[in-house]
């Protein structure tokens, strides 16, 4: 059992290892520079470790779903969402994004943005989190429809969930049924706001369903050229679609992250390395679920990751109106994978991996 849990570790996990230890590396020596001892050095290595710890705990749905979609992509383009993918994910969700909220809030240049973020991170801070209901209407809207789309799906016949699942697959004949759905909660929340707020969580709401409508065009339209040229470089090309559309999500997850992690600082060198760490660790596991098919091997293991797609877009939503615990927003998805993959394993035990 050891050896082979030290066989995945090297394989699946040795790069994302060497890159913690880069990160930590890096921390100590930026602790030393801000605090010259020793006690402030541990403090800046533990709040970056708890950071790297809550990341994974909140994206390890999102390792699923990435796993589900690049299972059926071109090897090329697979790889691209890797590499180029990861740079992405860790400097442009994790750090560029919130620099831009600053830039925009403040009226700031990125350089001014950079400097404020260092000098004043109490008032990086406030900028940041002031925006937190856009935040929360974007990402929760955009999430939503992610994970409802799976469900929304009319010649689904596998189910877990069975009593909502069926009722939402029978939905999915009508068209555009998940844009109401969640448009319709956008308004419920919208009307519990202050009159600004609301129109603000609504706008952002409206923009995170364009931004799933849009991508979600592309590539239908990049797979129907494909299907219709029947080339080999089209196929390639076709990749396009789902690489922008897991760069999307992949933005989408980090956004409760970031705001999430001013609970523990505020200093953006040591935010972006503790979710840097955390946003590594789960493209490694993306890769060892496809490798090893736990998709195919685990029947409703993608069916959890979606349904805790669909709660954290709620937490989001519902985050607006009352503070949700980062904690509580972990557990959930956490529950929900868990126990579809018990049932799994159950179906497996009982049906022999049918």
């Amino acid at each position: 059992m050891t050896r082979a849990v030290l066989t995945v570790l090297r394989r699946h996990f040795s790069g994302a290892i060497l890159f913690t230890l880069l990160c930590l590396i890096g921390a100590a020596a930026y602790g030393w520079h801000e605090s010259g001892s020793v006690e402030g050095t541990l403090a800046v290595l533990w709040i970056v470790g708890v950071l790297a710890v809550l990341e994974v705990s909140l994206s390890f749905d999102n390792a699923v779903v990435n796993a589900s979609v690049l299972g059926d992509m071109e090897p090329v383009w697979r790889k691209r969402f890797l590499t180029w993918g990861m740079v992405i994910a860790v400097f442009g969700a994790r750090v560029a994004f919130p620099l831009a909220i600053v830039g925009i809030g403040a009226g700031l240049g990125p350089v001014e943005a950079v400097r404020l973020s260092l000098g004043n991170p109490g008032e990086y801070e406030r900028i940041v989190s002031a925006a937190h209901i856009g935040i929360a209407g974007f990402g929760g809207a955009f999430l939503a429809l992610v994970g409802l789309n799976f469900f929304l799906d009319a010649e689904k016949e596998v189910h877990w969930l069975g009593w909502i699942e069926r009722r939402l697959s029978n939905l999915g004949g009508v068209h555009a049924v998940g844009v109401a759905l969640v448009l319709g909660v956008l308004l419920l929340v919208a009307r519990q706001l202050p009159e600004h707020d609301g129109f603000v969580l609504l706008s952002a709401g409206i923009l995170g369903i364009i931004t799933f409508v849009m991508v979600e065009a592309l590539g239908h339209w990049l797979e129907s050229r494909a299907a219709a040229r029947a080339v080999a470089g089209a196929a390639v090309r076709a990749g396009l679609g789902s690489f922008l559309y897991l760069n999307v999500l992949d933005t989408s997850f980090s956004l409760d992250g970031v705001i999430g992690a001013f609970a523990l600082s505020n200093n953006m060198v040591v935010i972006a390395l503790g979710l840097s760490i955390g946003a590594i660790f789960v493209r490694s596991l993306t890769v060892l679920l496809i490798e090893r098919g736990a998709l195919s091997d685990y029947r409703y293991l993608e069916h959890g990751a979606f349904w805790a797609i669909v709660a954290l877009g709620g937490i989001m939503l519902t985050g607006t109106l009352v503070e949700v615990p980062d904690v509580l927003t972990g557990l959930v998805g956490a529950v929900l994978i868990a126990a579809s993959l018990a049932w799994s394993l159950r179906y497996r035990r009982k049906f022999g991996g049918e």
